[in-house]
């Protein structure tokens, strides 16, 4: 029989119940335990998704042999120690984005996993939506001509103020909840970190909004906007000197499928359209695989720390103005 990545889950979190569905519909991937440091809420989740095991803390999941990989949906600021604990026990870790605060953390979590051979993956479910191949294959083709900007905004309005998102304590704020998939969509455009960052923002306990302006070399402008106090709002634009390239949906293209626009001056747009997939099963079959040495992750973990990286210059730079 094939063998199946056996996956266990530190905490019971919300955003799990989105990815636990995923699991089980892999082919390569048996959600085999639940860890919550309450007890009752452990063994509650484990009954509604009919997880096998159900333990009362961490630690007991991670050293309990049950497992050979963990996805951690933990608050942020949780997210390296508890990378670094599994990695210790010898497991895999599927982290939820951002997997860093800091370009000094997301340095120990690459150290870790270059000392341990162990895999590490930085969990932004979007990259792997079909839309994205196809967009990169559209750049490499010369459709827009050379990029000149891009554009990014992902906003939505968080009005329970007692919520993780809203916790400075916990990492929260509206550049690392969604600012983080425009950063991580530059660099998927421009395949690396860029030269130049500058930001501003506003709110009193956490970055409420933030706006930020990139530069890559030699001449490549990126501005992004981000806001957890703001309504619903998802755009990711590309232009260039012939053209421009738009995907609807791009950091949730779920329900319905999605497409991506090419626009040229003069010219009606052309619409390539995509089908309606599941974009986290996809991200922990690309995870199991490469867990089970089966392939290479399809995203390299130093993307996570070039990301981490600008995280920190963004906060910086907002904090200084």
């Amino acid at each position: 029989m094939t063998k199946k990545l056996r996956w266990g889950i530190l905490g019971a979190a919300s955003i799990a119940r989105t990815l636990i569905p995923a699991i089980q519909a892999s082919n390569n991937g048996h959600l085999a335990a639940v860890a919550s440091r309450s007890p009752s809420k452990a063994e509650a989740f484990a009954r509604e998704f009919h997880i096998p095991k159900a333990f009362d803390s961490y630690d007991a999941l991670i050293q309990s042999g049950k497992v050979d990989a963990i996805y951690l949906p933990l608050p942020n600021t949780l997210h390296v120690p508890w990378v670094l604990r599994c990695l210790e026990a010898g497991l895999h870790v599927l982290c939820e984005k951002p997997m860093a605060l800091s370009g000094f953390d997301a340095r120990l979590v690459v150290q870790a996993v270059e000392e341990t051979g162990l895999t590490v993956a930085e969990g932004f479910m979007y990259r792997f939506h079909p839309v994205y191949q196809r967009l990169g294959e559209m750049l490499s083709e010369g459709v827009i001509g050379d990029i000149t900007s891009m554009e990014a905004v992902f906003t939505f309005l968080e009005d329970n103020p007692e919520s993780i998102v809203s916790s400075s304590e916990l990492g929260g704020g509206a550049l690392t909840d969604v600012g983080c998939y425009c950063i991580d969509f530059f660099h998927q455009v421009m395949g690396s970190a860029p030269g130049t960052v500058r930001s501003l923002a506003s709110g009193k306990w956490v970055d409420e909004s933030m706006v930020g302006i990139f530069e890559y070399p030699p001449h490549v402008l990126a501005r992004f906007e981000a806001s957890i106090a703001s309504t619903e709002r998802h755009v990711a634009m590309i232009h260039g000197t012939l053209g421009s390239l738009e995907i609807r949906n791009p950091w949730v293209p779920g329900p319905g499928g999605t497409c991506l626009v090419h626009r040229r001056h003069h010219r009606r747009p052309v619409i390539h359209r995509f089908p309606e997939v599941n974009c986290y099963q996809l991200q922990v079959e690309d995870f199991a695989n490469a867990c089970l040495g089966r392939s290479a992750p399809r995203f390299p973990l130093a993307r996570a720390l070039d990301n981490a990286q600008v995280l920190e210059t963004l906060r910086r730079e907002a904090q200084r103005d």
